[in-house]
């Protein structure tokens, strides 16, 4: 299995689907077959679709996101701390750091709010 990473989650999808036809796996997932080839060929996927994701692959969100598990009790994250983590990539442009943290940050309040 591919390593656990945003930018590896089209891998991670490819290797479980396995054989099976992508309009049968993208069914299960709940999302268009042209959604899961997108994300296959290496898109990232909007929030609602990582979460679906996630919950097919049966992995937590943030194995992948590469932070803590995200509870009840957990602390917030802010942007700060990860644009910090962001930095470590010299040619991570601005506008996709700003991006990457805002979508991170918006799984981070849905998925908290679905455990609540």
């Amino acid at each position: 299995m591919a390593k656990l990473s945003l930018s590896n989650i089209g891998i991670l999808v490819k290797d479980r689907r396995g054989s099976k036809g992508i309009r049968e796996v993208a069914k299960e997932i709940g999302i268009s077959s042209a959604t899961l080839s997108r994300i296959e060929n290496g898109k990232l996927p909007d929030i609602d679709t990582f979460s679906k994701i996630c919950k097919w692959l049966n992995i937590d969100p943030a194995e992948i996101l590469g932070c803590k598990s995200i509870t009840q009790n957990s602390p917030a994250v802010n942007t700060n701390t990860m644009a910090v983590h962001f930095k470590a990539d010299k040619n991570l442009d601005v506008e996709t750091m700003q991006s990457l943290t805002h979508m991170i940050m918006k799984a981070r309040q849905m998925i908290a709010e679905r455990l609540k």
